[in-house]
């Protein structure tokens, strides 16, 4: 792109722009391969021409002229072999009208990539794909799966979509709380791809604005305060050069005080409102270390008593992990490592590097200088993340 701003607009339109014409047009591949010639040519004219006055209407203008010109050459096509019409609408629209202006066509999207008869993969897979506008290997790195499986199955997806016949609408009542949980998993995935990444920002954001637009209920208050209170750290989180500070070594001062109080508000709202879920305890458990003005002000024997109940819904091998530390932070770094060696024979965990991250962190704080640094360097060979090796092995180099 020729000027700075671009990458991020375009990233910021292109799932409003499918959106408008998935609900027009249907044919979510020929729709999404539209929408890319649109990027392309904006990329070719925006910086020779400028900016237009209505940038996400002339995207939907001219990709809805290349899907209509395709569509038309497929109408042609099958009306040669087999003397049948395609029974769509073939007219590109105008700029005026693009879509209603009341309607958020991302997450009629956000919906329709979560529809319940694609399976929870393909969900999260086609998503961040199509929402997110993670590239395949992005996808592939997030959930740590081979490029090429994740491939296969965003095009699995798609010709699921095509060949069902699937609305692009709002889901029935009886359908919400099905579709609600798969958006809301997908969409802290997307979050947490925004949010550990260093230049992908905007993903953290835009996580936050569409749970702003779902349905009132108790686990969509949780999970947006969930990412308001993380979200609220993201400036203390790594130094200027881009390493990783421990939680307790950040700079409170930098944390973000107005989504921190608004988290705050909105899951102390919800947890009188709603039915506990594993959300909003998570939320809860952020507040708390979000609200400590100092490491040491901590209050853990709460936050151990959040994560006993947090594992009456969620079991996941990181839930169970973080309440060992937490006991450790209340107990003492020898009662954390007695639950880390038991942690140890899930064979969920036994392979993750955070199980070596927690036991060199309670191994250090115990006074166990080898210990820890054989720990650390464990972990920093088992991580893919840079960042983390970086962190781990600086960790490791203050103990030799």
């Amino acid at each position: 792109m020729g000027e700075p701003g671009f990458e991020h607009l375009l990233r910021d339109l292109t799932p409003q722009v499918l959106g408008a014409l998935v609900r027009r047009y249907g044919h979510f591949d020929a729709c999404e391969d539209a929408v890319q010639e649109a990027l392309l040519a904006a990329s070719q004219q925006w910086p020779r021409d400028g900016v237009p006055d209505q940038p996400r209407a002339w995207l939907i203008t001219v990709a809805s002229r290349r899907l209509t010109d395709e569509l038309r050459s497929e109408e042609a096509r099958r009306r040669r072999e087999n003397n049948q019409a395609l029974e769509i609408p073939l007219v590109a629209p105008g700029p005026d009208a693009a879509v209603p202006r009341d309607a958020d066509d991302t997450l009629l999207l956000l919906f329709l990539c979560c529809h319940p008869s694609l399976n929870r993969p393909a969900q999260i897979a086609l998503t961040l794909r199509a929402v997110g506008g993670l590239t395949t290997d992005e996808i592939a790195r997030a959930l740590l799966l081979p490029e090429d499986t994740l491939r296969k199955r965003i095009t699995r997806a798609k010709q699921s979509i095509r060949t069902s016949g699937l609305p692009f609408r709002p889901p029935p009542p009886s359908e919400l709380p099905a579709r609600l949980a798969a958006v809301l998993q997908v969409l802290y995935l997307i979050f947490n791809e925004g949010y550990t990444s260093t230049d992908r920002v905007d993903l953290a954001e835009e996580a936050i604005r569409l749970a702003r637009l779902l349905p009132a209920d108790g686990e969509t208050a949780g999970l947006l305060a969930l990412m308001l209170l993380t979200h609220a750290r993201r400036a203390a989180r790594t130094t200027s050069a881009g390493d990783l500070v421990r939680l307790d070594e950040q700079d409170r001062t930098l944390w973000d005080a107005s989504a921190i109080a608004e988290g705050t508000a909105l899951i102390t709202d919800a947890m009188t409102r709603f039915p506990l879920g594993p959300y909003q305890l998570q939320a809860a458990i952020a507040a708390v270390h979000d609200e400590a003005e100092t490491p040491e002000a901590t209050d853990w024997p709460q936050i151990v008593a959040l994560y006993d109940l947090l594992i009456r819904f969620d079991d996941s091998p990181i839930a169970l992990l973080n309440r060992a530390v937490a006991i450790s932070m209340l107990q003492g770094p020898r009662a954390g490592l007695i639950l880390l060696d038991e942690l140890a024979e899930d064979p969920r965990l036994a392979k993750h590097h955070r199980l070596a991250v927690a036991r060199a962190h309670l191994l250090e704080l115990a006074g166990d200088s080898p210990g820890a640094l054989t720990a650390y360097l464990a972990a920093a060979r088992a991580t893919t993340s840079l960042p983390e090796q970086r962190y781990l092995n600086a960790r490791a180099a203050r103990l030799r």
